[in-house]
């Protein structure tokens, strides 16, 4: 028999406007504010660092139109893992959710939360010394212990229902789009910055090294994207689906790129290439150079608080994920039910708060970039193929534009990417595969001891 927790469902609350946000929150992350530095390091070119992150556009904006067309024709909690088990196996759903808990979300949260005290310290120097409470309390473990509180502040705002946290994560994500907005504008409003830095190069020249180089390149900067679709992760939730879905990928999408763009013209307008290659804080360094040392630190604190909307975006999402794995009997069953108060899967929104915070103070996610691109990059290939059974067998709720070519140019980039990552970094990205094998062992295990009857 089915507690009362386990017969509550989701219910359908969000419109186009907080979906949308989500979209951005989730795609806007550490990645942008910290990755431009180390392509321009490797791709040694400025102009193709800003062709690369345009191209990456171009296929997140692919695989947005792919994901619309899903989610419209499956409006539920899950994402992938409601793709994959319903238009090819329950394995295959399982393994994306297995990846999306481990690596998906959880590592993000942490990552995001690391980034807020790493960025806070730069303004807050007292944060770099030992702390004296009648013992020493390094300042490494004084950043990881908040890093740790921010992940439970905002676990705790979204245990208290959708409508709470929708309301939290508009407000964050409109702060972050200003911020972005705001570098960009006064940025390139100043006359201190030149754009020949844009034509000052150290010539990579062509040859299968520099593909396997523009291919881990591109792998981080689908990292940087990853988020475009972030809503169809919490499809039961959304008011009239089947319209919202798509268009709130479309949208969120496509104001990311313009976003993304203009905050790396900003960049390269404010910096010297030789300045800025291998710098991880570009945002504060390049506001610094333009506004001034209090500027740099000002800066610093905006972006770290904006960090605050990717992490209370990964928040609202993994969790949705686990509770449909949960209630199809492949996941803990815990993870399925549904606080009869709040109408928020609470007991997966705290075993992830868990997991992430097991990451954070791990300190070794800032090692295992090119893990997580690997691996979140293995099974929106999948989805993206189904469209083509969707059609076949004609599930398609909404037909949209651009089929078949958004497709092929999706899958056509996403395996040349892993393969030339692969080739250029192979470490990680058998760690990745390592994982995704791992759960294929453990999807029997569910299956056998956790599928119970009715």
């Amino acid at each position: 028999m089915k507690t009362q927790s386990e017969s509550v469902e989701l219910e359908r609350k969000l419109g186009l406007f907080p979906l949308t946000n989500i979209v951005i929150a989730n795609m806007i992350g550490s990645g942008i504010f910290t990755t431009s530095g180390l392509l321009l390091r490797d791709l040694q070119n400025p102009l193709l660092m800003l062709l690369l992150w345009l191209i990456g556009g171009l296929i997140a904006l692919c695989g947005a139109l792919s994901y619309g067309e899903l989610g419209a024709s499956f409006p539920h909690a899950g994402g992938e893992y409601i793709f994959l088990s319903r238009l090819f196996h329950p394995l295959a759903g399982f393994l994306s959710g297995w990846v999306s808990f481990f690596v998906g979300f959880s590592a993000p949260i942490a990552a995001s939360a690391i980034g807020f005290s790493e960025y806070l310290a730069r303004t807050l120097p007292a944060l770099n010394q030992p702390v004296h409470l009648g013992f020493v309390l390094s300042s490494a473990l004084t950043k990881k212990l908040i890093a740790m509180a921010i992940i439970l502040l905002f676990t705790f705002i979204h245990l208290k229902g959708i409508s709470l946290g929708a309301r939290v994560q508009n407000v964050l994500t409109l702060g972050k789009i200003g911020l972005i907005v705001f570098l960009i504008a006064l940025g390139l409003a100043s006359s201190k910055g030149s754009w020949q830095h844009l034509t000052i190069t150290d010539s990579l020249r062509f040859s299968f090294g520099s593909l396997k180089v523009i291919g881990l390149s591109l792998m981080w900067i689908m990292f940087a994207y990853s988020g475009w679709n972030a809503s169809a992760y919490i499809g039961s939730e959304i008011k009239k689906p089947e319209r919202s879905l798509p268009f709130s990928l479309l949208l969120g999408t496509g104001t990311v790129i313009i976003l993304y763009l203009g905050l790396n013209l900003f960049y390269l307008y404010s910096l010297p290439p030789e300045e800025m290659k291998g710098v991880i804080s570009v945002g504060g360094l390049a506001a610094g150079r333009l506004l001034g040392p209090a500027w740099e630190k000002f800066v610093s604190l905006l972006i770290a608080f904006a960090l605050f909307s990717s992490l209370s975006a990964f928040i609202i999402l993994g969790p949705r994920v686990y509770y449909a794995m949960a209630r199809d009997g492949l996941f803990f069953s815990f993870a399925g039910r549904i606080n009869p108060q709040t109408k928020v899967p609470s007991l997966s929104i705290l075993l992830q708060a868990f997991i992430a915070i097991i990451i954070a103070l791990s300190g070794t996610f800032e090692h295992i970039l090119t893990y997580m691109g690997f691996s979140l990059g293995l099974f929106p290939l999948l989805a993206v193929l189904g469209v083509f059974k969707l059609r076949k067998n004609n599930l398609s709720y909404l037909k949209l534009p651009g089929f078949p070519l958004a497709q092929i140019i999706y899958l056509a980039a996403g395996i040349s990417i892993l393969i030339l990552g692969f080739m250029q970094s192979p470490k990680p990205s058998a760690i990745a595969i390592l994982t995704v094998l791992a759960g294929i062992p453990a999807y029997y295990l569910f299956k056998k001891k956790l599928v119970r009857p009715s």
